[in-house]
């Protein structure tokens, strides 16, 4: 999640737009398999937070991409937006999923404390918070291809580096004035970044196009009305 150098990698799907899909904390871009969202994708195959603006408009020129859509999740959706207050002309559409405009620096330390203290138990329950009663499919998923390899090989430091990341982080609404299209969807049932982070959202982010997700949790992608609300907008 921390490595040295952020790589990229293109996936053609033959679509005529496309999307960089950018992970939330503890995860990478595995977490996206699932959805089958109708661009190409650029996936951040690492991620480096110094140097993740710079290299992702790198990749943009490498495979002649003028414009992306960016989907950024939880803490990727502030590498969204800080991608987009230095390269506005090279975003066409802007999607947040689970955001808010930032996260409580008390409960980052908390954080950082116990997975210093037991950073196995801590994922364990992080990841089953990620979803919501309702997300079954989306857990059952999770548990089958990611769960064990996210909690054994996830590194102490690269966590620690993204708990500091968001201790700094804010959304900046007029870093996205430019953008034409900007979707925000979060789960009624987050227990991550709890649905009343949401309203401040909405009114920060004026020219949105709000969803919320009745019943599902912050993992909200995975669940299949997440596909329906997308494609619906």
């Amino acid at each position: 999640m921390n490595s040295a150098k952020s790589k990229f990698e293109f996936i053609p799907r033959g679509f005529s737009e496309t999307a960089v899909l950018i992970p939330g904390w503890a995860t990478d871009c595995r977490i996206f398999v699932p959805l089958d969202l109708p661009y190409n994708y650029l996936l951040p195959v690492e991620l480096n937070f110094s140097d993740f603006k710079k290299e992702l408009s790198f990749a943009l020129e490498r495979n002649s991409v003028r414009q992306v859509h960016l989907v950024g999740w939880s803490l990727g959706g502030f590498l969204a937006v800080d991608f987009i207050g230095q390269n506005p002309s090279r975003v066409k559409g802007l999607v947040l999923l689970s955001i808010a405009k930032e996260f409580d620096a008390d409960l980052l330390k908390e954080i950082e404390s116990k997975i210093k203290k037991n950073k196995r138990a801590f994922l364990y329950k992080f990841y089953q918070d990620c979803f919501s009663s309702q997300d079954s499919q989306g857990l059952c998923w999770f548990k089958r291809h990611l769960l064990k390899d996210y909690v054994d090989t996830m590194e102490l430091e690269a966590l620690i580096a993204g708990l500091h990341y968001l201790s700094t982080a804010r959304l900046m609404p007029e870093d996205t004035s430019g953008i034409g299209e900007i979707r925000i969807f979060h789960g009624q049932e987050d227990r991550i970044m709890p649905f009343a982070h949401a309203a401040s959202m909405r009114r920060e982010f004026k020219r949105a196009d709000f969803a919320a997700l009745s019943g599902i949790g912050h993992a909200c992608f995975l669940n299949a009305r997440f596909k329906e609300k997308f494609y619906r907008g």
